[in-house]
């Protein structure tokens, strides 16, 4: 008997060398999927925030990948980032140091937001039926997208030492319609991927 066929054998599927590269290769196109969205964005000429489509493409990965996975991309996606490859939203901040300016707290927060967006849409989808299963994802997003929105407003207002009213005007405010239409739009495309994965 092979020593090494039987050491390949005994490992967790998860731990086969077609697992882990199919994770590798979920992991780059996710973050590819968030530096397409980084770049549609749109200036506010009253807040250094720009809206763009990054919120929407983490949120859809957290809802698709197991928590691991989704802080995995978006760890990733902030290394990329701060190594100077063009798949931030487009500022006059270049590199790493777009990672600590005004926008920087949006953008720590993915790999948490993501995990955690992951984590409580598999918690509690186990525990009903599986009609619930686009509204536990909508209420899983959200939760996310305020963990994002939340510490893109303290880091702003740590940086730019603003009263908290003028901080949540520029930061919080003008983005609330905008990630409702993504939260719904990201639990719709999480729900048509599973449907179309069953087919």
């Amino acid at each position: 008997m092979n020593p090494a066929a039987s050491t390949t054998s005994s490992l967790p599927r998860s731990f086969t060398v077609p697992a882990l590269a199919r994770r590798a290769v979920t992991v780059l196109l996710g973050t590819l999927l968030i530096a397409i969205c980084a770049h549609i964005a749109f200036p506010l000429w009253f807040t250094p925030v720009p809206v763009t489509l990054q919120t929407f493409a983490v949120l859809l990965l957290a809802l698709v990948l197991t928590p691991g996975m989704a802080a995995s991309v978006m760890v990733l996606y902030l290394v990329e980032g701060m190594a100077g490859l063009p798949v931030l939203a487009p500022t006059p901040t270049v590199a790493f140091l777009h990672i600590f300016g005004p926008t920087g707290g949006y953008l720590v927060a993915y790999p948490f937001a993501a995990a955690l967006t992951s984590y409580l849409r598999r918690r509690f989808l186990r525990a009903s039926s599986a009609r619930a299963g686009f509204a536990i994802s909508a209420g899983a997003a959200a939760i996310g997208s305020a963990v994002i929105l939340l510490s893109g407003a303290l880091w702003f207002g740590i940086l730019t030492r603003q009263p908290a009213v003028t901080v949540l005007a520029m930061t919080v405010a003008p983005f609330l319609a905008g990630d409702i239409l993504k939260v719904i739009a990201s639990a719709g495309a999480a729900a048509g991927l599973r449907r179309f994965r069953r087919s």
